[in-house]
């Protein structure tokens, strides 16, 4: 007999209600998106104000506000490709060495005299030793301190060259290790830029690397591709040095191990520090706004061990001398140290305001890019041609729809009306599980969901024409019915099996808009065959329970 047990019908309308649920924030996707990108901000840190907490009150926090992601072409924004400057890692890389190269000089001091850093290449440390003929003894005694390259390319070789030539020194990286470098440094800017867009609270970034010195960037949702570049350009490094002078002219022409900066509160006044930094922002581990003891805004910093740690000696060791907090070669604050600082954390105040802490606080966390970047292409992408998109793909599924519901009903009848409903279901449960899982939609998406329309009610075919024969057999209906779901399951299940697997193909083999396509497809798939097997069969039985008819017609 046709019979679905309670507990199924039940589990049946439970799925339906629930994906219908999911979908349903996507009716008002603006209001719910303000809301998530309120609660996100305030989870990162963000210090609440109006906007937010009008964007919070927007949509209620007991419902659903997962939302089906509009990718690029969708929704409008930003798309940047950006060469890293590679070479610009190498001075800094350079630079570091010059205080363990000086430590490791001072030791032999007799054979090589007084030691003195020139002015360099930018890929080069030279070093001037008063006593030329100890130079192979200088050579050699860098030469000590190399380290070996830390990559599969660069086994059996150091990280520095070295050489000398008169009374000059020369130290520069190996070949070895500049290409470990390169490839350092390109993951870093790859991970660098991902979390400044994501804390940004952009939605779907693409962020992939291109060659060997190119990132492409493709960020929806963004104004423009200037205030992408202005997001990702900004270097907010972090660091903190010693103190020569506090005060000194601006035009000071500082040794080569020396650096003058003008001071944020003050920009007529310049201060003298020693170049090689205390600590760095590298050793961050967190930095959040804030607001200091008289309530202005202010940004609060922690350390990791080893930052907590060595700032603990440093200042440990320098109580009564002044340190300086730099920030983009901008004197922050230049204190001087009262007590041994070593708890690790501290706290930045300056003349910046809310937004500015927060955005402050943002890159802090994010890090420094390790290089320069030259923006080689740009492009914005207003979100009226997104608009457009959208609503060509909405006509696109309506008439889809249509045609098929209007073939449904002239060849099934009332079967094909029950199919019809159930394509609409269907619909729905593809835009709730996209919410669900935080998929992103593309054009390709919308057209994999136009595909999935055409290809959902072939199983409800496949249904009623084994419905059909068994009707000719004159069993009754409603064993008609059930031999045709019956005698139809295999084939629905193998059709869409294969062409689940082509979907899962597509999405691992692709990228960008086959994997588009392919994840809406892929989902289509499972949907469809679900309101096929069960939502039109439980239709088709609430309605043979109520009428109880002697014939039907399909």
């Amino acid at each position: 007999m046709l019979q679905i047990a309670l507990w199924k019908r039940l589990s049946i309308l439970l799925v339906c209600v629930i994906g219908l649920s999911l979908a349903a924030p996507n009716l008002f996707y603006g209001p719910v998106e303000r809301h998530n990108d309120a609660i996100t901000a305030i989870e990162r840190g963000a210090i609440e104000t109006p906007e937010l907490t009008e964007a919070l009150a927007g949509w209620p926090e007991f419902l659903p506000s997962g939302l089906v992601n509009l990718g690029l072409d969708l929704r409008g924004g930003a798309h940047l490709l950006a060469e890293v400057q590679l070479q610009d890692v190498y001075a800094g890389r350079i630079d570091g060495y010059w205080p363990e190269v000086r430590d490791a000089l001072r030791g032999v001091r007799d054979q090589v005299g007084t030691i003195r850093r020139q002015d360099s290449a930018p890929d080069a440390l030279r070093v001037r030793i008063s006593n030329p003929e100890g130079m192979q003894v200088a050579v050699n005694t860098v030469r000590a301190i190399a380290q070996p390259i830390v990559s599969l390319s660069g086994v059996g070789q150091t990280d520095i060259d070295v050489s000398g030539a008169g009374d000059i020194l020369t130290v520069t990286l190996s070949e070895a290790e500049r290409a470990a470098t390169d490839d350092r440094t390109m993951q870093q800017s790859l991970e660098i830029i991902r979390r400044r867009v994501d804390e940004a609270g952009t939605r779907e970034p693409t962020i992939q690397r291109q060659g060997t010195d190119r990132i492409l960037i493709q960020v929806p949702g963004i104004g423009s591709a200037q205030e992408l570049k202005e997001l990702i350009g900004t270097t907010a490094r972090l660091t903190f040095h010693p103190v020569i002078q506090s005060s000194v002219a601006a035009d000071t022409r500082p040794d080569a191990d020396q650096l003058v900066h003008p001071t944020m509160d003050e920009p007529l006044r310049y201060v003298l520090l020693e170049r090689s930094p205390v600590v760095t922002g590298d050793d961050l581990v967190d930095s959040q706004p804030g607001f200091d003891q008289n309530g202005l805004p202010a940004v609060t910093f922690r350390f990791n061990p080893s930052g907590a740690r060595k700032f603990g000696v440093y200042t440990a060791e320098n109580i009564g001398s002044p340190f300086a907090i730099v920030l983009d070669e901008e004197v922050v604050t230049d204190p001087v140290i009262r007590d041994a600082i070593t708890g690790g954390s501290g706290q930045i105040t300056g003349n910046f305001g809310v937004e500015e802490a927060n955005r402050l606080s943002i890159l802090l966390r994010a890090g420094a890019l390790p290089a320069e970047m030259v923006f080689l292409e740009e492009r914005t992408i207003g979100p009226e041609l997104g608009q457009d998109s959208i609503d060509a793909g909405q006509i696109a599924s309506l008439v889809a729809m249509a045609a098929v519901v209007v073939f449904m009903v002239l060849s099934y009848g009332l079967f094909g009306a029950f199919a019809t409903v159930a394509l609409g279901i269907n619909v729905a449960l593809i835009f709730g599980v996209l919410s669900l899982i935080g998929g992103t939609l593309t054009l390709p998406g919308i057209a994999g969901i136009v595909l999935t329309i055409g290809m959902a009610v072939d199983a409800n075919v496949l249904v009623f024409e084994r419905i059909r024969e068994e009707l000719k057999t004159a069993r009754g209906p409603a064993r008609a019915i059930e031999l045709g779901y019956e005698k139809a399951l295999s084939a629905i299940i193998d059709a869409n099996i294969t062409t689940f697997i082509v979907a899962v193909i597509l999405f691992t083999l692709g990228s960008g808009p086959v994997r588009g396509f392919a994840v809406t497809l892929g989902i289509g798939i499972l949907t469809s065959v679900f309101t096929a097997i069960f939502v039109t069969r439980l239709l088709i039985v609430f309605w043979f329970e109520r009428r109880r008819p002697k014939t039907i017609e399909v």
